[in-house]
């Protein structure tokens, strides 16, 4: 992906996250168990052309100030309770996003004894974004789809009342 495509989808982040919430997108980020190699992809996101908070995404470390929770890593029946928690502190609304082979459906690990699988066997997840791992711009254009698709479509503009004409306010 170029420079001038990188723009655009940063530019598409940043108006989605203001059209959604009016504010800058914030991410919860919860490590369930991977090798750290979608960790690497994420930082990589976050410094990609002027970084993620320049384009209204800030990662949070409480729960109840996020908008999106992200998972890495296969979900394991150690930490599936921490999951959990985590979603259920979150406030409407609420997205939860799975980063990587593993969060997806327990990538290598799949039917190890300790690992329940991808994320969604512990919570519903929105959004899969597939690669081991995936490349920062996939996860930046992961999160642009779920805000785009989620973004509710603007409400028409009342007409304008004639000039001169003046509104009548019921009295109670």
């Amino acid at each position: 992906m170029d420079e001038a495509a990188t723009s655009l989808l940063a530019a598409r982040l940043t108006e989605a996250g203001t059209v959604l919430l009016g504010r800058s997108l914030a991410v919860r980020h919860v490590d369930a168990g991977s090798c750290g190699g979608c960790e690497i992809s994420l930082a990589g996101a976050r410094v990609l052309r002027d970084g993620l908070t320049h384009h209204g995404v800030v990662l949070v470390d409480d729960p109840r100030a996020a908008d999106v929770l992200l998972i890495t890593g296969v979900a394991t029946h150690a930490l599936a309770e921490a999951v959990q928690r985590t979603l259920a502190a979150m406030a409407p609304p609420r997205f939860v996003v799975a980063v990587g082979d593993c969060a997806v459906d327990g990538g290598v690990f799949k039917g190890a004894p300790t690992v329940l699988g991808g994320a969604e066997q512990v919570v519903a997840v929105d959004l899969l974004i597939a690669g081991c791992p995936p490349s920062p711009r996939r996860i930046i254009a992961g999160l642009v789809a779920l805000l785009e698709a989620n973004t509710a479509p603007a409400r028409p503009r009342q007409p304008r009342r004639p000039k001169g004409q003046k509104r009548i306010e019921p009295r109670a």
